[in-house]
């Protein structure tokens, strides 16, 4: 049986039958989970109760969501991983988009101390630079990610809250807004609680708008990375060697550092010299196609796994970044 009938009559036995409908139907705004989130909308943020029901009423369970969440790409191995960021299109298409546009790029590096390569491959990893921005409505995704897929119920209950808080204060449809499986929006693939975060008017229209706006994309991401500690003109990711066996035990999951230099070498990470000893990373060991591959990953590579709390996402987001630079120039 496939993992996706075998998740679907999981569902089954958590939720009543009426609430996962088919694909064409809506959901049941009469199920207790859905009136107690409605109740919690109307006495926090003073929604209106027979507006949200009617909303909701027609937003749609999609079982592709479900599918799709349930293998994402990090799951690969890093050699695998790789070449779907570091391709010769990605690469020549980051270096059209920051020529067209070099000037907000250069105002963004200014302002926030981000550099203007990764703040391009970020968009360039989420969307492929503005071009694919999402299929999904926000709101289906969101509904069912909250309501019918248990495993992250509750953070998607949240990220629901945050974009109903965020399309009443923009001023936007919540019916009408496309995004990824996630429910992730626009050019830089924000969900509803970094938007409200971070979003910047950065072409000063009044108006914070990620999916028509290219300023208002950069001037975000940059905003982004710098709320979360960037460090300009510090370096993100190093390549190191590893010898014995003690250096296992560094291993983590944990993508923030906590190791010094003078620490890492104790356990056999071979570090070319360095200008402080101190300086903390992670050791990461991934897939390579030959072999295991060792990084460290400095304060930078950490503020990139904000973005998505992926080491793989971090590293392809930092090489197709040095790749679109060397291009440059």
């Amino acid at each position: 049986m496939k993992l996706n009938k075998i998740l679907f009559l999981y569902l089954l036995l958590i939720y009543p039958a009426n609430v996962l409908l088919a694909n064409t139907g809506g959901f049941d705004t009469n199920d207790k989970n859905i009136r107690g989130f409605i109740s919690d909308m109307v006495r926090e943020h003073k929604f209106n109760s027979h507006r949200l029901t009617a909303l909701f009423g027609q937003a749609h369970i999609q079982q592709s969501i479900i599918d799709a969440i349930s293998r994402p790409a990090e799951g690969k191995p890093w050699y695998e991983y790789r070449p779907i960021f570091l391709t010769r299109g990605r690469i020549q298409g980051g270096v059209r988009f920051w020529k067209k546009n070099q000037k907000i790029l250069q105002a963004a590096e200014k302002k926030y101390q981000v550099p203007a390569h990764i703040i391009t491959a970020i968009i360039g990893v989420e969307t492929r630079y503005g071009r694919h921005i999402g299929r999904y409505s926000v709101l289906d995704s969101l509904m069912t990610l909250a309501f019918a897929y248990p495993p992250r119920s509750r953070f998607f209950r949240g990220e629901l809250e945050q974009y109903l808080l965020m399309a009443r204060e923009e001023n936007i449809n919540p019916l009408k807004q496309l995004g990824s499986y996630a429910g992730a929006m626009g050019m830089p693939q924000f969900i509803a609680s970094s938007f409200r975060s971070y979003a910047v008017d950065f072409d000063n229209n009044g108006q914070r708008d990620l999916w028509n706006s290219t300023a208002d994309a950069i001037g975000s991401v940059a905003n982004y990375f710098h709320r979360h500690g960037w460090q300009y003109a510090q370096p993100v990711v190093q390549r190191v060697q590893v010898q014995g066996t003690a250096y296992r035990k560094l291993l983590t999951s944990d993508l923030k550092p906590s190791l010094s230099v003078a620490e890492l070498r104790k356990y056999g990470v071979i570090i070319p010299k360095v200008a402080d000893e101190s300086k903390k990373a992670i050791l990461l060991e991934l897939k390579g196609k030959s072999g295991p591959e060792y990084w460290l990953g400095w304060h930078n590579f950490y503020v990139i796994s904000r973005y998505n709390h992926s080491a793989l996402y971090s590293l392809a987001v930092y090489q197709l970044g040095r790749e679109i630079l060397g291009a440059m120039e």
